[in-house]
């Protein structure tokens, strides 16, 4: 972690944000709210600062800002909020990383996956997909799904699992279930069709509200969000699904959810593997590859839940 960095953080989220963002009680110290490799974020009173990835595309990310502030996403994603630079909602610390400022929003309850909100999650993905990119401003970049996922593939790839013969059994069916993608899963080719405005990283983690008025959830981080197949985004919760990570109940109501909300990335009824089957085993590789490579240093076999997704990439090859 970076003094420097946590130190520009800490001031650009001690700026003043709009009346009401948060209410009593809220933190009014600096607190680092995450700090990973792909983002550091710290939280002031009101607001939050977010460092982006030391490779994030900049004016990508620009224009992406700019959508998730335009009113056609209102009630969908949050905003951002400005800051002094030229391109209004972005400034660079001093080793060009990209920094933004947004209100703070309390994320879903870890601890309570009864109280989970997978319908909200769903309404807001259909009308997220039902934008049209063109009412946007532009050019709307790709969704960054399958770039991800081929990160995540290069992760494993450079991992140690040679010493530990089940990780490295593990390896070579994340490596069987990723040579069954078509090049476009892969991030080797233009995702098929016109696309539709995506989220491109949809988790519950990516979902946050009012913290004292409670009010609608909205979507965060618009790191992905692009053009792309809007299958993409229901793909973590059918992958989860498909290996038995979620529940079939809480499944069809994500999925009942979406379809009563006029979602375009599955047919309005019946069967919708035709439509998340690439997806899901796109997002069943990711997340094994990924389980891999942090298992791999640690020197361990994959656990329970890591091995159920490893499983799930040996029978894509069946």
């Amino acid at each position: 972690m970076s003094r420097a960095l946590i130190s520009r953080l800490a001031a650009l989220s001690a700026a003043s944000a709009p009346s009401g963002a948060a209410g009593p009680g809220a933190a009014h110290e600096p607190v680092v709210l995450a700090d990973r490799p792909d983002g550091t974020v710290v939280r002031g009173a009101r607001t939050v600062a977010k460092a982006h990835a030391p490779d994030c595309d900049a004016a990508e990310l620009a224009v992406r800002l700019r959508i998730a502030a335009h009113p056609e996403l209102h009630g969908t994603l949050l905003p951002p909020l400005p800051v002094t630079g030229p391109d209004g909602y972005l400034v660079r610390h001093d080793d060009g990383r990209p920094l933004t400022r947004w209100p703070y929003g309390l994320p879903v309850a870890p601890d309570d996956p009864d109280a989970a909100p997978w319908e909200d999650a769903a309404r807001l993905l259909a009308r997220l997909h039902a934008v049209d990119p063109q009412a946007l401003p532009g050019p709307v970049p790709p969704m960054r799904g399958p770039a991800k996922a081929a990160r995540a593939l290069a992760r494993m790839r450079a991992a140690p699992t040679a010493a530990v013969p089940s990780l490295a059994a593990a390896a070579r069916a994340v490596e069987g279930g990723w040579a069954t993608l078509p090049p476009w899963a892969r991030d080797e080719a233009p995702a098929p069709g016109p696309g539709r405005l995506c989220h491109g990283d949809l988790h519950l983690g990516q979902l946050v509200r009012h913290p004292v008025s409670g009010g609608p959830w909205l979507l965060i981080d618009v790191d992905d969000l692009g053009v792309g197949e809007p299958g993409w985004d229901l793909a973590r919760p059918a992958a989860w699904f498909a290996s038995g990570l979620l529940a079939g109940e809480v499944w069809a109501r994500f999925l009942g959810a979406y379809r009563a909300a006029g979602g375009r990335a599955v047919r309005p009824e019946g069967d919708p593997w035709p439509e998340l089957d690439v997806p899901a085993r796109a997002l069943t590789v990711q997340t094994a590859a990924l389980a891999v490579a942090k298992a791999a240093p640690e020197g361990r076999p994959p656990d329970e839940v890591e091995s159920a997704l490893v499983d799930s990439c040996a029978r894509m090859v069946w």
